[in-house]
């Protein structure tokens, strides 16, 4: 009787499996991955990899954009060989997701010499010419990357330096081990188990009714203005870190706030950004710029925005010098903040 019923229960956690969607399916698949090390080493013989030196992925322009080129492990083996690499280096690849028909994607920089390789890294110039791409500055790239490419890419960065970073246990001093996946770091001396993190940030466009301000540092490109953004405080949640930066930034209390979104941003660190829009108190407008946190703010219209997204935005002064008014990429959060922002707008100056 028990071996019917445990038959039985196969069969109806196949047919519960097949019924589960894709997205489900592919979820639970790469849990596995991330919790079974021989799982993972298996997936890496059917997978896909995508390489990266200094934390730059390889890249390959074609017109307008950015490809990101992938090699199977066979391509990958070969390519070391040529290098005189072991294989042992594939060791540490990161899993970075799957395909819907599950061909698993990894991620490895082979100019990071990192804790388990015992390699020299591969010379950049000659593998850039033997892969017929270049190894580009994420930061660069992403006015040409699209959205898919992007959010791998961002997150194999991530990865790849987390693990650089944390190579060793904070409590004993002794180096960590990766997995095979790269979801965590173990100290073998004491089994405290590291995992990947995100810094918590929020990203705050902030509206008078008729105008939005933006603001810029001292590192961004010339022209380019963007949200007001900050770090969350132990203790403080979403709503206090908005307020609190908005006023430390702009010296501007707020009135309301609206959460947006949010998205993975690998600058300058994994952090997650959490988008808002918000308000000013009416009458409240007169902006005190904190020049320890920002280089200039200040409000822009409906029309001046527009203009820049469309990328003809007027000349602005900065610094005695006069530069194009810009604003983010579009796959920044900030970009889609200050288009949702411009549409509603436009639908608030229709008539009823």
């Amino acid at each position: 009787m028990s071996l019917y019923c445990r038959i039985a229960f196969k069969r109806k956690s196949f047919w519960c499996y097949r019924l589960l969607s894709s997205y489900v399916t592919k979820t639970r698949y790469l849990f596995e991955l991330k919790e079974d090390d021989d799982a993972c080493k298996k997936a890496q013989q059917t997978g896909a990899f995508y390489l990266f030196h200094s934390l730059a992925p390889l890249l390959r322009t074609a017109e307008h954009q950015y490809l990101v080129p992938r090699l199977s492990l066979l391509e990958l083996e070969s390519f070391l060989g040529k290098f005189g690499q072991d294989a042992q280096v594939i060791e540490d690849s990161v899993l970075i997701g799957c395909s819907d028909q599950h061909e698993a994607w990894f991620a490895l920089d082979l100019g990071l010499n990192s804790s388990s390789s015992m390699y020299a890294s591969v010379p950049k110039p000659e593998m850039e010419t033997e892969l017929r791409g270049s190894f580009v500055e994420l930061r660069k790239a992403l006015f040409k990357l699209n959205s898919m490419d992007s959010s791998l890419l961002f997150t194999a960065q991530a990865l790849l330096r987390w693990h650089d970073n944390h190579q060793f246990c904070s409590r004993s001093g002794q180096p960590t081990k990766k997995n095979t996946a790269g979801s965590k770091r173990v100290c073998p001396s004491n089994k405290i188990i590291y995992y990947p993190q995100m810094a918590p940030v929020v990203i705050i466009l902030v509206s008078d009714g008729s105008r939005c301000l933006l603001a810029r540092q001292s590192s961004f490109p010339k022209g380019l203005y963007s949200a007001l953004a900050g770090f969350c405080d132990i203790g403080e949640c979403i709503e206090d870190a908005v307020r609190r930066e908005v006023a430390e930034e702009v010296g501007l209390e707020l009135e309301s706030l609206q959460y947006s979104a949010s998205q993975h941003w690998p600058f300058p660190n994994s952090s997650l950004m959490i988008a808002c829009h918000a308000t000013v108190k009416p009458g409240h407008t007169e902006i005190q710029v904190n020049l320890r946190e920002l280089e200039a703010a200040a409000w822009f219209s409906h029309d001046e925005v527009v203009t820049a997204l469309r990328g003809e935005g007027p000349y602005i002064q900065q610094q005695n010098k006069t530069s194009p008014f810009s604003l983010p990429p579009k796959l920044a959060i900030a970009h889609q903040l200050i288009k949702e922002w411009v549409e509603k707008q436009a639908c608030s100056s229709l008539p009823a």
